[in-house]
């Protein structure tokens, strides 16, 4: 991505995660914020009054202050964005287009520039203008209905999916973009709504829908699809996850847990059946687990070669050997904390990978740096 001149002008989450993703792989990413800041800089924990979340979403981009609503500041953005590649917003719809910034402006300012457009229900539609965040389309997805137990709530996940997910996409679309504008020779708007990136990335549960009349339900860690799936907790209190996907690797489990005559069934040799019959097999595995502590039940799986992890707390993450051979987590300079771990990026290329150079900058650090001063400046107003 380098050559490549990113302006973020989105807010909190999923456009700036899709701005972090290019940045990471050498993308100049200009984070644009209001002079009260993004309101991410105000989201979660903090140390020494030094907000933690923004520290990861926006490394590797370079902060400037503008206010879009003041005509001098929104010509100011134009004249940015007239000499960049693309535009992450994720405004609600009609907002750009009030400041004068819509994407004909942008357009005529710059024939190539993308346009990604982060929202919650996307660019039209009846909802188009609601305010949203992730949570909401978590809840709209069917992702709420189909999370928790049997017997409990809909569950809501305790960290913001949807709005990663929507980045995933919206750095996917962007990407897109790109290479049509290599053929074209013109940019375009990708309009990316979080509600439909959940949804997309939920499997065939609509397609069972409208083939079967079936809805997912609530079955807490275990699958309509298979089984054994699910957590257990072994005897010195610690857990354990596991998943048996083939029929091979199944049949291995119950022989290790004592139930081999559970194989000779006719409904294990599905994984519907096999799920159908799941509290047979659940009842077995726990039952075996339950006599043991965690150290025995992983070496008792890895010696049948059946797929077991452990539930980490996310202490545990940074002395995992995979994870310290893989160097998962990435230690970086940084003028506020001195150094802050987070982690690194998220995927390997063989020939150009991505790096870490610097955490979230401080409010407008490099307003100065990027932009010819206003005129109000000039006079010291």
């Amino acid at each position: 991505m380098a050559g490549l001149t990113v302006i973020d002008v989105s807010t909190l989450l999923a456009g700036p995660f899709a701005a972090r993703l290019l940045a990471d792989f050498g993308a100049e990413v200009i984070k644009v914020e209001h002079p009260s800041g993004d309101p991410l800089r105000r989201y979660g924990r903090s140390r020494d009054g030094v907000p933690l979340w923004w520290k990861v979403f926006n490394r590797n981009k370079k902060s400037v202050v503008l206010d879009l609503a003041d005509a001098p500041d929104a010509a100011r953005f134009l004249d940015l964005a007239a000499g960049a590649d693309v535009v992450i917003e994720n405004f609600r719809p009609g907002t750009l287009e009030r400041w004068g910034l819509g994407p004909e402006v942008l357009t005529e300012a710059n024939p190539r520039l993308v346009l990604t457009r982060v929202t919650a229900f996307g660019q039209d539609g009846p909802y188009r203008r609601k305010p949203g965040f992730g949570t909401l389309a978590e809840a709209m997805s069917g992702l709420a209905a189909m999370s928790g137990e049997p017997d409990g709530p809909p569950l809501l996940p305790p960290f913001p999916l949807g709005d990663v997910v929507a980045g995933l996409h919206a750095a996917c679309a962007t990407l897109i973009a790109l290479r049509a504008r290599d053929r074209l020779d013109r940019g375009q708007t990708a309009d990316v709504a979080i509600t439909e990136t959940l949804i997309s990335s939920l499997g065939a549960q609509l397609t069972e829908y409208d083939q079967l009349g079936v809805k997912p339900a609530r079955l807490g860690s275990s699958s309509n699809n298979n089984a054994p799936r699910g957590v257990y907790r072994c005897r010195d209190g610690r857990w354990v996850a596991v998943s048996a996907s083939a029929r091979s690797v199944a049949e291995r489990v119950m022989r290790l847990v004592g139930r081999p005559e559970l194989c000779d069934e006719p409904w294990f040799a599905h994984g519907s059946g096999r799920a159908e019959h799941r509290e047979i097999i659940d009842e077995a595995i726990q039952r075996w687990v339950s006599a043991h502590d965690r150290d025995a039940v992983l070496a008792g799986f890895e010696r049948v070669d059946a797929a077991v992890a452990p539930i980490y707390e996310v202490s545990d993450i940074a002395s995992d050997p995979q994870f310290q051979a893989r160097s998962l987590l990435a230690s970086v300079p940084d003028a506020d904390l001195g150094t802050v771990t987070m982690p690194a990026v998220p995927f390997r290329l063989s020939q150009t990978p991505g790096s870490i150079r610097w955490a979230g900058p401080r409010l407008g650090e490099h307003t100065g740096e990027l932009l010819p001063r206003s005129a109000k400046e000039e006079t010291g107003a």
